[in-house]
C-alpha cells in the first residue's frame, strides 16, 4: 500500500463529501470558474442536507456520525475495495497487517448484495467451525446484513477474544439458514511455514503479506538450504495478499537485483515500477507456486512476476484476479480513507484484475481424497468491480466458459499423499532433477 503526498491529501480531505470531484489541471479560466461553480454548489447541498437533517429528524443524531455514514456512502458507490475506516476501525487494519487480530479469522465480500464469505483462514476459529467460501452471511447476532458495508460487517464479527457471535448463514444445497457460534479469539497468523519434503525439495507455505513476512521468508530459505534443498515449492493458495512492498521484498528472494516484478498505473496513466532489490542474496532452485482461486492480489504479483521471467513454473488453478492498489490515507480525526488509486501490471504488461493469473499446469485436488466442492468466489463476481482494460469481453467470455463454478476446498490438514496438487508439484520437480542429470 501507498502513501500519496501531503498535497494530495489536503485537496483529498477538503473534498471528502463529495464523489465528483476532479483531481484535474485546467488550461482555460473559464473551465477553472465553471468547475469551481459546480464543485461548490455540491459543498451547499451537502451541507444544507447536512443542517436539515441535524435539525428537523425526529431524535437527536450524532453530527460526527452523520458526517462519517456520508463518507462511507461514497465510497461505497465506488469499486469493492474502497473505504471508510473510523479511528477504532483504522487501528485494527494496522494491527492486522503486522499479523495479529482478534475475530473470527474469515475473509469476507459483497456479492449479489449479501455478505458472502471468501475464503476462511486456516487454524481459525471461522475455520473449525465449518464456515465454507460462498456461504452468505444474512444475519449477524440476528441483525440482518443486507446493505451493510464490509467495514461496519467487520466490526460486528469483531470483538473481545473469548466472546461469542452467532451469525445466521445460506448455503448452497442446505435448504435452511444455519445459525452458527463462533468464539471469537485473537488470530495470529504465522505467515511462513515451511518444512523438507522428500529429503531434497523445500516446501515453503506463504499464507499472509504481513510487515515481517519477508524477514520469516529470508531466515525459512536459510534453513532449507542448509538442510540441503535442491528444489522448491512456494504454496500461495489460499494467501489474499496484504503489503505489495512484502510481494516485492518476497519476489527479490527469487529473482536477480534490478529485475522488474510490478508496475502500477493510476488513472493519469503515469507509470511507477517496482523493481527487485539490490544487494540481497537470491535463490535460483528449480521452483513451482501452488495457486489456487483463493490466491489474490500480492500473491499473484509474485507469480505473475515469476511466470512473466521465466523463473518458476505455476501450477493449481485460475487465481482470484484482484489488480488494484489501494491506497490508505489517514484523515485529521483519526480515520482513513482506503482508496483505489492505480491498477498494477506484471512485467509483461499483463493485468490481471478480473482475470486472475493462468496457471501454466492446470491440477485440481481430488474430491475422492478428502476434498470438498464449494461455490468458487472472484473479483469478477465482487459487486462494482473494477474492469480488465487490458482485454476484450470476448476473451473474459471465453475464460469463464472454461472456469467451473465450483471450486474444490483445500482443508488445512489434507494430508500430503492425499494433495494433489502438490504431489505434482513433486513429481514434476523431480522429473526436473533426472533431466538435468540427462
Amino acid at each position: 500500500m501507498f502513501r500519496r503526498n501531503k498535497a494530495f491529501i489536503l485537496v483529498l480531505m477538503a473534498t471528502i463529501a463529495f464523489t465528483g470531484f476532479m483531481l484535474t489541471k485546467w488550461s482555460n479560466l473559464d473551465n477553472v470558474d465553471a468547475r469551481e461553480d459546480s464543485h461548490y454548489t455540491r459543498i451547499k447541498t451537502f451541507t444544507e442536507s447536512l443542517s436539515l437533517v441535524k435539525n428537523n429528524y425526529v431524535e437527536e443524531v450524532d453530527e460526527n456520525e452523520l458526517v462519517y455514514g456520508a463518507i462511507k456512502g461514497m465510497l461505497t458507490s465506488l469499486d469493492p475495495h474502497s473505504s471508510f475506516m473510523p479511528p477504532e476501525t483504522f487501528k485494527e487494519m494496522q494491527i492486522d497487517t503486522r499479523g495479529e487480530f482478534g475475530g473470527l479469522g474469515i475473509q469476507i465480500g459483497i456479492k449479489d448484495r449479501l455478505l458472502t464469505i471468501i475464503a476462511p483462514i486456516d487454524d481459525t476459529p471461522a475455520f473449525e467451525a465449518g464456515i465454507k467460501a460462498g456461504d452468505k452471511i444474512i444475519k449477524i447476532e440476528g441483525d440482518s446484513t443486507k446493505d451493510i458495508s464490509l467495514h461496519d460487517a467487520v466490526s460486528k464479527l469483531r470483538g473481545k477474544p473469548g466472546t461469542p457471535v452467532t451469525i445466521t448463514i445460506l448455503r448452497k444445497d442446505v435448504e435452511k439458514p444455519m445459525d452458527i457460534t463462533i468464539i471469537r479469539a485473537i488470530i495470529k497468523l504465522k505467515s511462513v511455514k515451511t518444512r523438507v519434503i522428500d529429503e531434497t525439495i523445500g516446501y515453503v507455505k506463504l499464507t499472509q503479506f504481513q510487515e515481517k513476512s519477508a524477514e520469516d521468508m529470508r531466515k525459512a530459505l536459510e534453513k532449507l538450504e542448509a538442510k540441503g534443498i535442491t528444489a522448491l515449492v512456494l504454496d500461495l493458495r489460499n494467501n489474499p495478499g496484504g503489503l505489495l512492498k512484502g510481494a516485492v521484498d518476497i519476489t527479490s528472494q527469487f529473482l536477480p537485483p534490478g529485475k522488474l516484478v510490478v508496475y502500477i498505473k493510476g488513472r493519469n496513466g503515469e507509470q511507477t515500477e517496482f523493481n527487485t532489490s539490490n544487494g540481497n542474496k537470491f535463490y535460483s532452485y528449480p521452483m513451482i507456486i501452488l495457486v489456487n482461486e483463493g490466491s489474490a492480489s500480492a500473491s499473484e504479483i509474485v507469480a505473475g512476476a515469476m511466470q512473466d521471467w521465466g523463473d518458476a513454473v505455476v501450477l493449481g488453478n485460475q487465481t482470484f484476479g484482484k489488480g488494484s492498489v489501494q491506497t490508505v490515507i489517514p484523515l485529521s480525526d483519526g480515520s482513513a480513507l482506503r482508496l483505489t488509486t492505480a491498477r498494477y501490471y506484471t512485467p509483461k504488461g499483463r493485468s490481471i484484475q478480473t482475470t486472475g493469473i493462468t496457471p501454466d499446469i492446470v491440477v485440481k485436488l481430488d474430491t475422492e481424497k478428502g476434498a470438498a466442492t464449494h461455490q468458487i468466489i472472484r473479483e469478477k463476481d465482487l459487486d462494482k468491480h473494477l474492469i480488465n482494460e487490458t482485454v476484450s469481453d470476448e476473451e473474459v467470455d471465453e475464460q469463464e466458459k472454461n472456469e467451473d463454478t465450483d471450486i474444490i476446498e483445500l482443508p488445512s490438514n489434507l494430508q500430503d499423499e492425499n494433495d494433489s496438487q502438490l504431489q505434482h508439484a513433486v513429481d514434476l520437480l523431480k522429473t526436473w532433477r533426472v533431466f538435468k542429470k540427462l
